[in-house]
């Protein structure tokens, strides 16, 4: 018997998937019920996703990066519980402590001389904050950005993001955005000009494909940008806050921004919250009009208390530390698995628990997520390239549960040689 029962259950699901096909999205509900995740989602807690019968499933998509410290992480759950009994929202006249707080932290953790923080609700509020800082603070109006890049989907984010299926159906778009492709700064450095404001990079690219960077690359951007007056925008709402076994993925190559955007984990799980954070000196430009960009749930004390609790599970409890660790031991098991079937997988790759694995073709993925479902492991593939199935389970998976969800995961691609295989032959 399940959560309710198993009369009661299937109502539910029926109903749930029902209401999706009628308010929702057609399309999007019977791609659920083909997926493998043809259920409803009921609880949760650490690794682990419970749906309404009371299937447990290990979570190896981590929400794309948002639950780093795990569902329903007890010191977050607690901190949001007591700022809930006692202000949720904010008045916006007053001085606000949580906001107060998570900004001082951001401040002390971010690397270099970052200091000031703007506190939104979405990764991609943070990317478009940080377009604006970056065109204000240069007087300039032109962002370079890299092909299959992924910074977010309204007007601005998806101006910089570097896939046409996502933003042809919207153009025209903002204008004054350039791509070029990811990892080459000789690219960059050919399309810089005196209109150029700002270079918005991922540390690693997360919706296209799990790309790590050649190891100079960053260096030699930060370089372009110091002698041609630059700004460096780092993207680190999927790869910052310990996925990479760094607090911030930009660590890696030794490299400060100028803007730094994050979201995602910042909310520990609990709660919608995302970032810009500046340096002193681009925060110049917002200094004669501090109203000059605002929001009206942003900064919430609900959020902010999330956020704070959040930063210090992180350190406390030494995530940046196991996800290297842990990161390691899931790459070598993989590339275990890539070995003993080559003709299905193409490459391993990755930083931490930031971990993709590519397909050789396109057509595996759809089956092998729907069989490592079957095993009661989520896993996702990546929107700019779906050959690409990733690996982002909570910072505090353990190795027991890393061998649950290759095993899934190799036995997914056992059936999927099976039989889309054969059927190629």
């Amino acid at each position: 018997m399940g959560i309710i029962g198993s009369n009661n259950n299937r109502e539910i699901l029926e109903e749930v998937s029902r209401k999706y096909r009628d308010y929702l999205s057609p399309s999007l509900a019977r791609l659920m019920k083909f997926s493998g995740y043809n259920a409803v989602e009921w609880s949760g807690e650490g690794v682990i996703v419970r749906d309404l019968d009371g299937n447990e499933y290990l979570d190896f998509a981590g929400g794309y990066g948002v639950f780093s410290l795990g569902h329903r992480h007890p010191k977050v759950l607690a901190a949001v519980e007591d700022q809930l009994k006692r202000l949720p929202l904010s008045a916006k006249v007053f001085f606000n402590k949580p906001l107060a707080d998570l900004a001082e932290l951001l401040g002390t953790l971010t690397p270099g001389n970052l200091q000031y923080s703007f506190i939104c609700n979405s990764g991609t509020e943070a990317v478009e904050g940080a377009i604006k800082l970056a065109r204000m603070a240069t007087g300039r109006t032109q962002i370079l950005s890299t092909v299959n890049s992924f910074h977010g989907k309204t007007m601005g984010s998806l101006s910089a993001s570097g896939r046409d299926l996502f933003k042809t159906p919207f153009e025209p778009l903002i204008p004054e955005f350039l791509h070029v492709p990811y990892g080459d700064a000789g690219a960059l450095s050919e399309v810089i000009t005196e209109h150029t404001a700002a270079i918005i990079l991922e540390p690693i690219q997360g919706e296209g494909g799990i790309i790590v960077p050649p190891e100079g690359y960053f260096p030699a951007v930060r370089k372009l940008c110091d002698e041609n007056k630059i700004l460096l925008i780092a993207d680190e709402i999927q790869t910052g806050l310990g996925r990479t076994g760094r607090l911030f993925a930009v660590e890696h190559w030794n490299v400060v921004p100028d803007i730094m955007t994050l979201a995602k984990a910042l909310g520990g799980g609990i709660m919608p919250i995302g970032a810009f954070v500046g340096t002193p000196a681009v925060w110049e430009a917002f200094k004669s009009n501090p109203l000059i960009h605002t929001s009206t749930f942003g900064g919430n004390p609900l959020a902010c208390a999330a956020g704070v609790a959040a930063l210090g599970v992180l350190r406390e409890e030494h995530l940046c530390e196991n996800a290297t660790i842990q990161g390691n031991f899931l790459l070598s098991a993989l590339r275990e698995v890539q070995a003993r079937y080559p003709d299905i997988i193409d490459e391993v790759r990755g930083k931490g628990l930031m971990v993709g694995v590519e397909m050789r073709e396109e057509k595996y993925g759809g089956t092998v997520i729907m069989e490592m479902a079957r095993r009661r492991v989520i896993g996702v593939y990546t929107l700019n390239k779906p050959k690409v199935i990733r690996f982002e389970p909570p910072l505090i998976v353990n190795e027991k549960q890393i061998e649950q969800a290759v095993s899934a995961f190799e036995s997914a691609v056992r059936i999927a040689r099976e039989n889309l295989g054969a059927r190629r032959e």
